[in-house]
């Protein structure tokens, strides 16, 4: 039997394929509650959460490539196409290929994709609330999130596996 020795104490080899101490595990669980809680949220909005992230660019960004979209939003064209194909058929944004490059599609929110933005207000406050996490504590939980993907972004894959990136929290 292997023993790893951390600050914390002795962690046994086995330990580390326990799925309630895997970090990945953790996140992925608390990902599906925010999708359930998004999805209530939402509901009278009309939109899914993964639309609702598109909205959000767009009520930030204005017009923006669908390039752009998927570079903010980390989806690939697969994924983001059929989405913005259907904010397009609810009439929330407006798809248009680009006078300059054919290959380039825009989006831009409607008069309704905008005002639809007026309703959506409250929905980070419910989620925030839902949290119950105070505004301080979400906020450190957001940088931590933020460091922990841009150390996971830089991460080769095989030093990921072997440092135990979805390994022991305990």
């Amino acid at each position: 039997m292997s023993v790893v020795h951390t600050a914390d104490g002795d962690v046994r080899d086995e330990d580390f394929l326990r799925l309630d101490h895997q970090i990945c595990f953790s996140l992925h669980a608390a990902t599906r509650a925010f999708n359930g809680v998004y999805r209530t949220a939402l509901k009278d909005l009309g939109l899914t959460y993964p639309q609702y992230l598109v909205m959000l660019v767009l009520w930030e960004d204005g017009e923006l490539p669908v390039k752009r979209i998927g570079e903010r939003l980390r989806l690939d064209s697969g994924t983001l196409s059929p989405l913005l194909k259907r904010l397009e058929a609810t009439g929330y944004v407006e798809r248009r290929r680009s006078a300059d490059d054919e290959r380039s599609v825009t989006v831009r929110p409607t008069a309704e994709g905008a005002a639809l933005r007026e309703r959506a207000v409250a929905v980070p406050r419910a989620i925030a609330g839902a949290t119950g996490l105070s505004l301080d504590e979400v906020r450190d939980l957001r940088a931590r999130l933020i460091s922990l993907t841009e150390a996971l972004d830089g991460a080769q894959p095989d030093l990921a596996a072997s440092a135990g990136v979805c390994g022991v929290t305990e």
